[in-house]
């Protein structure tokens, strides 16, 4: 398998671990990426997010869509989703669902949490006690812009979180790296640059290798980079919807 199909594939499979335009302090809305190596498209994202009610209370709704094209989806073809609802005001999750389409591998669980009792209940393994603050992988990318007031934190600063992707906890540390403008081809946005640290693997070229440009406006990534040992990938948006 070429480098190219690898580095495509890797980039999904980290999601699966894992997660200026001046846009306007709303809440709908949904960006549409190319996801490329080099010159090379290995595939289509979506990010959406929109205000939604989930038990009578004020929420959030996350959701992200990874697939495959080309000689790649030939090759090994996937289809992952991820959502998840969160609270408006701690911005921690009460439902999280993983959706993993990779190849022959089917991968599906629904989890419910519930922080006053530091417990959840995975449709896959039942009812568990786990550490408190537990969130999903997805909302999990989206935490620190939003319950951190990010213009007095300082460079380099991190946070450890327990996170919960399919069924399996974990902890992941998240870095502050800086602020940055991040220049497309559908113009530029002033960004948080977040470091997620990942299993350095096979093909990763360090463990902070993996990059969130979360748009300081909107809160929602405008662009996700991976550096590699053979180049770098990179998710650009080619397309932003709003409600």
């Amino acid at each position: 398998m070429s480098n190219i199909n690898k580095i495509s594939i890797l980039f999904f499979g980290l999601l699966s671990q894992l997660f200026c335009i001046q846009l306007h302090a709303d809440n709908n809305v949904k960006i549409i990426y190319n996801i490329k190596y080099g010159l090379v498209n290995g595939g289509k994202a979506m990010v959406e997010k929109r205000d939604t009610v989930f038990g009578g209370k004020k929420c959030i709704y996350y959701r992200l869509e990874g697939n495959t094209t080309g000689l790649t989806d030939k090759i090994f073809k996937v289809h992952d989703t991820y959502e998840s609802i969160v609270d408006a005001h701690t911005h921690l999750p009460y439902v999280a669902v993983r959706n993993a389409k990779e190849k022959s591998y089917r991968y599906y669980n629904k989890v419910f949490f519930y922080h006053q009792k530091d417990s959840i209940f995975s449709e896959r393994t039942g009812g568990m006690k786990v550490p408190p603050q537990l969130i999903d992988i997805l909302s999990a990318f989206f935490y620190m812009v939003n319950v951190y007031d990010m213009d007095t934190l300082t460079e380099g600063y991190s946070l450890t979180l327990h996170t919960i992707n399919g069924h399996d906890i974990q902890k992941m540390k998240v870095k502050y790296v800086n602020n940055e403008i991040v220049q497309t081809d559908i113009g530029n946005s002033l960004c948080y640059v977040i470091a997620p640290e990942v299993k350095k693997g096979k093909l990763l070229k360090s463990s902070s290798g993996f990059k969130f440009y979360i748009a300081q406006n909107e809160k929602i990534p405008y662009q996700i980079e991976i550096e590699t040992k053979v180049g770098k990938i990179e998710a650009m948006p080619i397309e932003i919807i709003r409600k």
